[in-house]
């Protein structure tokens, strides 16, 4: 058992295990700091590749690390899987469902949120997707519709059971709907015996005029055509109006479907707005450049709860990059000494993010990638793609079984996280076997 560090250092509390989070307490000096990192789930997220696990590619446990596990060697800092209520800046104190914390520090790192744009009913029929319960509900809701199709009689609505639609034409809906597409057309029409499979629906809706919109025009094209040879069908300039079970009302028509997915926005935690500090639309934190609190130079934010622009005026991304190199930052501040802002210290250098580019991948062999100058697509963007999130995934057994995976569901056209678990509720209506 490892001996706890001195009551008499500097208290900092970290909330959130994701990017941000994790980043700063692995590259904090050890023993200069009593630190408490606060999550309401025991495990580190690697959310890039949640859309898989969503579309039965790969298992919950290959993009997810347990916590303690990742800084079992770390001593000076304590683990506390709890659910943060409320945060007290003025008192410098944090209210957890099973406790409180005083902090001498505090970083705040939550992530951020499924955002429905005022209209938070809509969670009821379109799951987001944020988080390993989220991506298994929409494995199991889209493989439970394809169960009941096949022992359906009623063509009308076989054809609902057999139709998807992801709202939201971001990196995340793309993913989504490309690889869905790609399980229907590849993978699960070897699996039925009364439906073609490859005959099911994948709408893509997109309010705005293209797909990818942070891409350059000529890789949104591109990325629209690869969807489409995949056979997503991409609605454009389609604002979604309602939402109802089992139906979409758009600008340009109702849809029906068994299961739809949001994709179109996120907002940070509902706690940022209750720090009496300016936010955003979004509900972003208005952060100092060095990521400071406004007033409050013991508080600092990192990743999608920030908003903040560089020296050009160009806002941070909320990507996971980003939050890295945000965590990283401030890990380099704290181990110069406690942060000072006191009259007469010497000035902070301010963040600065180093866009490493973006890239987005829509099925096999298909992606597009945007890194500084170079701009590509197809089979060489896909390739980069698998490469840079092996690289950044946490944990070797995780890079390990991913990389297999992959090798596997390329070379065989199959996946193998396909099993239904659970009773099937939700999107899908009755199980199978109960009409």
């Amino acid at each position: 058992m490892s001996s706890r560090p001195s009551p008499d250092l500097p208290h900092v509390v970290v909330l959130g295990a994701g990017f941000a989070g994790l980043n700063f307490c692995q590259h904090l000096a050890k023993d200069r700091y009593r630190v408490t990192l606060v999550d309401r789930q025991n495990h580190h997220l690697f959310q890039p590749l949640l859309y898989q696990v969503a579309t039965a590619g790969l298992s919950a446990p290959d993009i997810a690390q347990p916590v303690r596990s990742l800084l079992r060697h770390r001593s000076d800092i304590t683990v506390v899987m709890d659910t943060v209520e409320s945060i007290d800046v003025s008192a410098r104190s944090v209210t957890l469902a099973h406790g409180k914390l005083d902090y001498d520090f505090l970083f705040i790192g939550l992530g951020g949120q499924t955002s429905y744009f005022g209209n938070d009913h809509w969670a009821e029929f379109a799951p987001g997707l944020k988080s390993l319960d989220e991506a298994v509900d929409i494995r199991r809701d889209v493989l439970s519709a394809f169960e009941r199709a096949e022992s359906e009689p009623d063509p009308e609505l076989r054809r609902e059971l057999m139709t998807l639609v992801v709202i939201g034409a971001g990196p995340t809906g793309v993913e989504l709907a490309g690889t869905f597409a790609e399980l229907t057309r590849r993978v699960l029409n070897r699996d039925f015996l009364h439906i073609d499979p490859a005959q099911a629906k994948v709408i893509l809706i997109e309010a705005g005029p293209r797909v990818l919109p942070a891409f350059v025009e000529k890789l949104s094209t591109s990325a629209k055509h690869q969807l489409e040879s995949l056979g997503v069908e991409v609605r454009l300039n389609s604002k979604v109006e309602d939402l109802r079970e089992r139906e979409v009302q758009t600008s340009t028509g109702t849809i029906r479907a068994a299961n739809i997915i949001w994709a179109a926005g996120v907002g940070a935690s509902s706690l940022t707005r209750s720090l009496g500090v300016e936010t955003d639309r979004a509900g972003r934190i208005k952060v100092e450049p060095d990521l400071s609190l406004p007033g409050h130079p013991e508080v600092f934010a990192a990743g999608d709860l920030v908003a903040l622009k560089d020296a050009d005026g160009k806002a941070v991304p909320g990507v996971a990059p980003a939050a890295m190199q945000m965590g990283r930052y401030l890990a380099a501040r704290f181990n110069d000494g406690p942060p000072d802002r006191t009259p007469g210290s010497a000035p902070t250098p301010p963040f600065v993010y180093r866009d490493k580019g973006n890239l987005a991948t829509i099925g096999r062999s298909a992606a597009v990638a945007q890194i500084g100058a170079l701009k590509f697509s197809g089979t060489t963007a896909w390739v980069a793609w698998l490469g840079i999130h092996l690289i950044f995934l946490v944990g070797f057994r995780n890079r390990i079984a991913v990389f297999f995976s992959w090798v596997y569901n390329y070379f065989t056209y199959k996946r193998g996280a396909r099993i239904i678990m659970g009773a099937s509720k939700g999107h899908t209506g009755s199980p199978p076997g109960s009409r």
